[in-house]
C-alpha cells in the first residue's frame, strides 16, 4: 500500500510506521491472497463513514484451502518441543507489543474505541499470547496408579487438531489472541474468520505472526463479508478435518454453528451473548458501586458481553445511587474515539444504533423515567448519547434482552432473596456483578447466582489467568487461565501392560 493511498483513508505513515500492518489481503498458507473470485468487501471507520480499506471477500472454496493448509502444517507445528512452540509465540508478542501504539490505531479506526481503551484492549491481547507461550511448557499429563500388577496407566494430553476459530468485532484483537494463542501452544493448527466489521486487526496480528516465524500454514486467516459468513461457517463446523471450533458472538449464532458441527462430533467453545445483573445492596459503598456501574456498563460504549445489563438497587439506596451515577453519565465525553478526552465511541453500525434505541423507546413507553440522553447523538449518525433511566421493570425489553449500548436501566429491589430470584430469571449465566460491605451476603449471593463469573466490588473479571466463561446459554468452555489451553487437547489413556519381570 502506497503512502498516498494510506493518506486518503486516513492511515498514514505517523499512524501506522513503516510496519506494513494495514494489509488489504487475506493470509492462507503463509501467502497474502485475494479471494479466487476477486471480490472485495470495504471496511469502513463507523466515526465518520470514511472508507479505510477493501479486503478479500472469501467464501466455501477459500475455507477449504485454509483448512487444507493448516492441515497440512499440522505434524511438523506439533512435532515442535513445547519449548520452541513457547519461543516463537514469545516473538509474536514482543512484536506485539513494540507495534502496540499502531495497532491501537489501527483498532480505534475500524471499531470506533476511544484510543485510551484500544492501547489496554492491545495490551490485554498480548497478555494472552505471553501467558499461553508459557502454558505450553506446562500441558502435564499424570501416571495413575495401575489396577494391573504388570502395566503401568500413563495420561497424557494431546492438541485436538486443526481449530477454526471465529471471533468478534468488539475486541477485534484480544478475542482473536484469546483463541489462537493457546491453540498454537497446544499445537494445534488454526483457521481464523474475523469479523466482518474489523478485519484489519486480524490481518495486522498475522502480519506480526509471519514476522515472529510461525510457520506457513500454522495461522491462517479467511475474510468475508456478512453475506458469505454462512458459507464459511459451514465449511468451518463441518470439514472432516477441523477437530474443534471456538465460537465468540450472539447466541443464536452460536446454537447454529453447534449444530452444524455436531454430526461430525467436533469438540466446541462458544463464549455467547450475556445478560449481566450488576447487584447493589444498602450495605455496598456506594462510591465504589458507582465507579463500577460507570466502569462494567460504558466501556466500548456498551458493547461488551459482560456489560451490566441489569442494574438493580435497593431500595435504601436507590436515589443517591442514581443521583450519583447520573452525575457521572452527563460527564461521559462522546465523539471519534482519536479525540483527546473521548470516552464513548460509536457503536458499530446502523443495526446496533437501531436496536439501542428500540430498547430505549420501549422502556419510555412502558414507564421508564429517562435521566439523561435517550437519543442519538450529534456527534454523528452512530453515536447514541449515554444514557440513564430508572423505574425499570422487567417487562422491557432491555430486562430480557441484550442492550449492546451505552444505556443503564436501573431496577429497583427490596430483599436479597428478590433480587436473587430476578437475577438468576434468564437463559444467559455469563457475568454478574454486586456489591455489598457485608462478607456474609457476598457470599451468600455470589454462591446462589447462576452465572459462570460472579465479580464482588469489582466491575472488570476478565485476565489471561482466570477461566473466562458462561453456563446456561452464554456457552461452553473457558478460555484464559490453565482451563484455556486445556480445550485445545484431548486426553490419551495408555496402558502400558507385560511388565512382570
Amino acid at each position: 500500500m502506497t503512502k498516498d493511498l494510506m493518506e486518503n483513508k486516513g492511515l498514514d505513515d505517523s499512524c501506522l510506521g513503516d510496519s506494513g500492518l494495514l494489509r488489504e489481503l487475506s493470509y492462507i498458507d503463509g501467502r497474502w491472497v485475494r479471494a479466487d473470485s476477486g471480490a472485495v468487501f470495504a471496511v469502513l471507520n463507523p466515526a465518520d463513514g470514511g472508507m479505510l480499506g477493501h479486503v478479500p471477500d472469501m467464501g466455501a472454496t477459500e475455507a477449504q484451502k485454509a483448512v487444507e493448509a493448516a492441515k497440512a502444517a499440522l505434524p511438523d507445528w506439533r512435532a515442535l518441543t513445547a519449548k520452541q512452540r513457547s519461543g516463537l509465540l514469545k516473538a509474536w508478542y514482543g512484536l506485539v507489543l513494540d507495534h502496540a501504539d499502531s495497532l491501537a490505531r489501527l483498532l480505534t479506526a475500524e471499531q470506533g474505541k476511544p484510543l485510551a481503551e484500544a492501547k489496554g484492549e492491545i495490551l490485554y491481547g498480548a497478555s494472552f499470547i505471553e501467558w499461553f507461550a508459557e502454558e505450553a511448557k506446562r500441558v502435564y499429563g499424570e501416571t495413575i496408579p495401575s489396577h494391573k500388577a504388570d502395566a503401568r496407566v500413563i495420561v497424557t494430553r494431546e492438541p485436538v487438531g486443526v481449530v477454526a476459530a471465529i471471533t468478534p468485532w468488539n475486541f477485534p484483537h484480544g478475542m482473536i489472541t484469546r483463541k489462537v494463542a493457546p491453540a498454537l501452544a497446544a499445537g494445534c493448527t488454526v483457521v481464523l474468520k474475523p469479523a466482518e466489521d474489523t478485519p484489519l486487526s486480524a490481518l495486522a496480528l498475522a502480519v506480526l505472526a509471519e514476522k515472529a516465524g510461525i510457520p506457513p500454514g500454522v495461522l491462517n486467516i479467511v475474510t468475508g463479508s456478512k453475506a458469505m459468513a454462512a458459507e464459511i461457517g459451514t465449511v468451518l463446523t463441518t470439514h472432516p478435518e477441523v477437530r474443534k471450533v471456538s465460537f465468540t458472538g450472539s447466541t443464536a449464532t452460536g446454537r447454529l454453528l453447534m449444530s452444524q458441527a455436531a454430526d461430525s462430533v467436533k469438540k466446541i467453545s462458544l463464549e455467547l451473548g450475556g445478560n449481566a445483573p450488576f447487584i447493589v445492596f444498602d450495605s455496598a459503598d456506594l462510591d465504589l458501586a458507582v465507579a463500577g456501574a460507570m466502569a462494567c456498563k460504558f466501556r466500548n460504549a456498551g458493547q461488551t458481553c459482560v456489560c451490566a445489563n441489569r442494574i438493580y438497587v435497593q431500595d435504601g439506596v436507590y436515589e443517591d445511587f442514581a443521583a450519583r451515577l447520573a452525575e457521572q453519565v452527563r460527564a461521559l465525553q462522546v465523539g471519534p474515539g482519536t479525540q483527546d478526552g473521548v470516552q464513548i465511541g460509536p457503536l458499530i453500525n446502523a443495526a446496533a444504533l437501531e436496536k439501542v434505541r428500540d430498547h430505549v423507546a420501549d422502556a419510555q413507553q412502558k414507564g421508564a423515567q429517562t435521566v439523561c440522553g435517550g437519543a442519538p447523538h450529534e456527534a454523528g449518525p452512530l453515536f447514541f448519547a449515554p444514557t440513564l433511566m430508572t423505574e425499570m421493570d422487567e417487562t422491557m425489553r432491555l430486562c430480557r434482552e441484550e442492550t449492546f449500548g451505552p444505556v443503564a436501566g436501573l431496577f429497583r429491589f427490596k430483599t436479597e432473596a428478590e433480587v436473587i430470584k430476578a437475577a438468576n430469571d434468564t437463559s444467559y449465566g455469563l457475568a454478574s456483578y454486586l456489591y455489598s460491605r457485608d462478607l456474609g451476603q457476598a457470599f451468600r449471593v455470589s454462591e446462589a447466582l447462576e452465572y459462570g463469573m460472579v465479580g464482588v466490588n469489582a466491575p472488570v473479571l476478565s485476565a489471561e489467568s482466570i477461566p473466562f466463561g458462561g453456563i446456561k446459554q452464554s456457552g461452553i468452555g473457558r478460555e484464559g487461565g490453565r482451563q484455556g489451553i486445556e480445550e485445545f487437547t484431548n486426553l490419551k489413556y495408555t496402558l502400558m501392560g507385560g511388565l512382570a519381570g
